[in-house]
């Protein structure tokens, strides 16, 4: 999916959001537990509801493998059953040099050897463009690289002084001779709110995947007000606000009613900027 494509996406869907698949045992409805694979059944049931809403799904790798190959065969079906026009996202912060990372891009882009081809896998950039290559080098995917996250942690690194810049600053300068917008996008957590607006003099066309909406606090009209751009080059990512929504046997719709709620709001913000 080519940036234009994901913007037309937006466009006919007037709607910016990113769906978290954070499905875990312990929090989908008991009900579902008397299916041969729970969580599949409730991915399914969430997509089926929502898909309309939304323009990308991203499920967390480590929700997947903590259960074993049971885990790995629900990512895989999960994978496949996101809509094609839907942009789909392996969050797996995959961080590793040469052969490794080859083998990563392999599991997530390669559907002849893993059974997976998602778009776009999120990578951190700690150990620089060895990291990153190897992704790069399947036409069509996308990297989201970890930027300036939204868990309170992240001024351990991220806001430390690396000559005249922070190093969040230095890795969006840095990255951006191995990628062009076409390929790469940046992780920027919402909770960070006027932060967009430094990010966006480094990286104006990239487009930004938001955690943070929702269950951790970032506020969606903070984060549009620094953040959209001319491609709107964004997609809110909220996973536990629409997912676990409900518990009864109605979850799927109420997790639809919550996914409505921000693409209600998101067409507004798309309609101001002028944009649909």
């Amino acid at each position: 999916m080519t940036k234009q494509q994901l913007f037309e996406r937006i466009q006919k869907k007037r709607s910016f959001l990113c769906v978290g698949l954070d499905s875990s045992l312990d929090k989908i409805p008991k009900h579902l537990l008397k299916y041969e694979n729970p969580i599949l059944e409730f991915n399914k049931q969430i997509i089926d509801a929502t898909h309309d809403l939304c323009v990308a799904y991203k499920p967390n790798t480590a929700f997947y493998e903590c259960y074993g190959k049971k885990g790995w065969e629900t990512l895989i079906e999960t994978s496949k059953y996101i809509p094609q026009d839907v942009f789909s996202i392996a969050d797996a912060k995959r961080g590793d040099i040469g052969n490794t990372s080859a083998m990563y891009a392999e599991t997530f882009f390669n559907p002849a050897s893993s059974e997976m081809s998602f778009d776009s896998v999120t990578v951190a950039p700690y150990m620089g463009s060895d990291s990153i290559t190897p992704f790069l080098n399947f036409k069509g995917k996308w990297v989201i690289l970890l930027a300036l996250t939204s868990n309170s942690g992240h001024a351990d690194f991220q806001l430390q002084e690396v000559g005249q810049d922070k190093l969040f600053e230095k890795v969006i300068k840095t990255s951006q001779n191995w990628a062009t917008d076409e390929q790469m996008m940046y992780v920027v957590g919402a909770t960070r709110g006027a932060a967009f607006g430094d990010v966006r003099k480094l990286a104006p066309t990239h487009f930004l995947l938001v955690p943070g909406i929702g269950a951790q606090g970032g506020d969606l009209n903070e984060v549009c007000k620094y953040g959209l751009n001319a491609q709107c080059g964004l997609l809110i990512n909220s996973s536990r606000g629409i997912i676990y929504a409900g518990q009864g046997e109605d979850f799927a719709e109420r997790a639809r009613e919550e996914a409505l709620k921000l693409q209600q709001e998101m067409e507004q913000i798309l309609i101001k900027a002028g944009l649909v």
